[in-house]
């Protein structure tokens, strides 16, 4: 077994278990989040949703500036790619891991601070992994396959379901998903973090929670990058095959 066909049966098995029905105690969960969201302002949600819409962009912003496409990799097989990739996550895992062990140890204050910080480090991760996959990240339809790839990775199994299926077919819903709903992707996300955060704060107990969550994070964030980036690269090459031309 190559490893493009290693990366094929890996691909399928990812998805099988993306599309997975949610378990029970995931059922009631989600239930009741949507529940506690129904109460919540319609003034709550705007503001909670502009406030995360102005921080994702900030984080995109920044990290545009500090990664580059790189020209290199064009000559790479898709398995040198991946032993990069996969080394950019481990640094990545493990400043994750640090920054939510201190964060966890101050209890409820710090653990606040863990939201914006732990989301630059995941960002950044994505402007990553684009750059070592050859796709330019200063490109506005990269950013956006970014965000979606983010989504995938942190929302209810339900909204995954969709989020892949654009994911799936990107080439040719690209020029339909010019704008996100933000809305959605700051309740899935927030939604996703709720239980683990909220051990987070617990002051002491705070810091083994922390760090092993945010290192799982990352570890299931670069798992779903990984695997979106091998669809886009996989479909490209078999639209190739059919048609030279392209």
């Amino acid at each position: 077994m190559n490893y493009e066909q290693k990366v094929l049966r890996d691909m399928e098995k990812w998805k099988l278990e993306l599309s997975s029905k949610p378990n029970m105690f995931k059922r009631l969960s989600k239930n009741t989040q949507n529940k506690v969201n129904s109460f919540i302002p319609e003034k709550v949600h705007h503001f909670i949703t502009e406030s995360i819409k102005k921080m994702v962009q900030a984080t995109l912003a920044g990290s545009n500036i500090t990664t580059k496409k790189r020209d290199d990799i064009e000559s790479l097989t898709l398995e040198e790619k991946e032993k990069l990739v996969l080394e950019k996550l481990d640094k990545f895992k493990r400043t994750a891991a640090a920054e939510g062990a201190g964060t966890g140890a101050g209890g409820i204050l710090l653990g606040l601070a863990d939201f914006p910080l732990l989301l630059s480090i995941k960002i950044k991760f994505l402007f990553e992994a684009c750059s070592l996959y050859g796709f330019d990240p200063k490109k506005y339809e990269e950013r956006l396959f970014l965000l979606y790839i983010f989504q995938l990775a942190f929302s209810s199994e339900e909204h995954r379901k969709e989020v892949l299926t654009i994911i799936e077919n990107w080439e040719n819903e690209v020029e339909d998903r010019k704008e996100l709903d933000w809305r959605t992707l700051q309740q899935e996300y927030r939604d996703f973090l709720d239980l683990v955060k909220l051990f987070q704060m617990v002051p002491g107990f705070g810091a083994v929670v922390g760090a092993y969550a945010n290192f799982n994070l990352l570890d299931q964030l670069g798992k779903t990058a990984m695997n979106c980036y091998r669809m886009r690269i996989m479909n490209k090459t078999r639209n190739s095959v059919v048609d030279p031309k392209s």
